[in-house]
């Protein structure tokens, strides 16, 4: 008995020791946002913003409507989804018992000498026993119909909180979904803008042509008439063919954008309908609200907020595992010797077993589970404070970018009205006498230079606008 008695206090001990929880490492602190963006106080009203009434061209609508259709990242994305779903009823189904259905069928010769072949030979001589209970022997038979479960009874939260986890994984999977529309809402955009940039280029570009044109027919009558030389046709010729050289660059460069967005939306190669320049007024504008107004709309911080809750969720799983689990195992069966007694009333058998397992020689796995979910709910953190800095960064260097390209663009165009204005009275000069053909040339020059580069910044503007909304965590409706 004494024995006993020490066995038993030695598997207590055993328990006590070898379920010992370990306690989850500190997280490192959050740098708390900014109060404002730059100088210039925000709103106070949480930001909603919708595509089409910031961006109101409708060929841009329709194309990017399109394209969320057909874009494979999406499709993928839509895919990993659906995974993280089957993962959340998977960990929700650990809650329930598990319930098989078994038939089996078994036939076994006893030895004389063994415990069963006397006991059976023993059992069918005894005057307490009908013919149908006599023990079938050479071979003793054994049939089973019926249905056994296993429940694992959540005693410490460990499925509680894989659940958790699962959900917290399937809602990051749907911000991730967020986050390729919005990167994919931009990269179309951007380019559709590019797109109407080279197309304004193009029609400067040929309008400078005809002028070049024009001005090369006059000097060549100059000539004839004995009031300019070769040298002069000859420099008017050569700014004409690099100017023609810039156009099938442009051309170029536009087929390839083209191409690149169809790429994007899914589509072979084919024209983008759109307008054919840059819109006129470039008066339009996003308020960006306070700091924290990213956490409710950028999908890549809430992204990694629902990470975090993942993996902390996971440590707390992890730590739980150190302690004994509980497992019920109910049954009911049909039970009988033989196939004519099975399906008698008698042959009903249930129970029910239970057992509390503790991981007594596991502590070295256990350990190392509970120390990577640890390190995974850091890293997590990590990923979260730095998801915040390209926040606040993208948006404070996006709203500076609209403002000085619309600065820079209202600059450009009084410095363009000045340069057509300078070929206006280099023409008149040369005509009359008072400059050179150097002049002329010159003087379209600098004008078709400072036009391309009017457009550039009129581009810039939109695209800056892109990448604010972007930044803001604008996505689809």
């Amino acid at each position: 008995m004494k024995q006993i008695h020490s066995y038993i206090l030695l598997v207590l001990v055993a328990l006590v020791t070898g379920c010992k929880v370990m306690e989850p490492a500190a997280k490192p602190p959050v740098k708390p946002l900014p109060a404002q963006y730059g100088e210039k106080p925000g709103k106070t009203d949480s930001l909603q913003l919708v595509f089409k009434n910031i961006f109101t061209d409708t060929h841009l609508y329709n194309f990017i409507e399109g394209a969320l259709k057909d874009n494979t990242d999406l499709n993928i994305a839509l895919q990993r989804i659906a995974m993280a779903h089957a993962r959340l009823a998977e960990r929700k189904g650990a809650f329930l018992p598990t319930v098989n259905g078994v038939v089996s069928a078994a036939a076994d010769r006893y030895g004389d000498y063994t415990m069963n072949g006397v006991g059976n030979f023993d059992t069918n001589l005894s005057p307490n026993i009908s013919k149908d209970q006599q023990i079938p022997v050479s071979p003793t038979t054994d049939l089973w119909l019926g249905l056994s479960s296993t429940w694992e009874i959540d005693l410490w939260g460990k499925l509680r909180h894989q659940k958790k986890a699962a959900q917290a994984e399937w809602l990051a999977t749907e911000k991730g979904r967020q986050l390729i529309i919005t990167s994919l809402v931009a990269t179309l955009a951007q380019g559709y803008y590019n797109l109407l940039g080279l197309d304004t280029e193009l029609k400067i570009v040929r309008k400078n042509i005809e002028l070049q044109r024009q001005a090369l027919e006059t000097v060549q009558a100059q000539k004839t008439g004995g009031r300019a030389n070769e040298l002069a046709v000859q420099q008017f010729k050569a700014q004409l063919l690099n100017t023609r050289g810039i156009e099938y660059r442009i051309v170029q460069e536009r087929i390839q954008i083209e191409n690149e967005l169809n790429a994007v939306a899914g589509r072979y190669p084919g024209p983008i309908i759109r307008d054919t320049v840059l819109p006129e007024s470039v008066a339009v504008t996003i308020e960006a609200g306070l700091p924290a107004s990213l956490l409710s709309a950028r999908p890549d911080v809430q992204q990694a907020e629902y990470d975090m809750q993942t993996t902390s969720e996971n440590v707390l799983a992890a730590r739980a595992a150190f302690l004994p689990s509980l497992t019920l195992s109910p049954y009911i069966a049909l039970n009988a010797f033989t196939p004519a007694l099975l399906f008698n009333a008698g042959s009903v058998a249930y129970g029910v077993g239970g057992g509390l397992t503790a991981p007594l020689f596991q502590q070295r796995r256990l350990r190392a589970q509970f120390v990577m979910a640890n390190a995974a709910n850091k890293e997590a953190v990590y990923n979260y404070q730095q998801k915040l800095l390209n926040a606040y960064g993208e948006v404070v260097t996006q709203l500076n970018a609209v403002e000085n390209s619309k600065s820079a663009y209202a600059l450009k165009t009084e410095e363009v009205q000045e340069l057509h204005q300078a070929v206006v009275s280099a023409r008149e000069l040369y005509i009359s006498g008072y400059a050179n053909y150097l002049e002329v040339i010159m003087a379209q020059k600098n004008v078709l230079e400072a036009e391309l580069q009017l457009s550039e910044q009129k581009k810039n503007i939109y695209i800056s606008l892109v990448q604010l909304y972007r930044s803001l965590g604008g996505g689809w409706q």
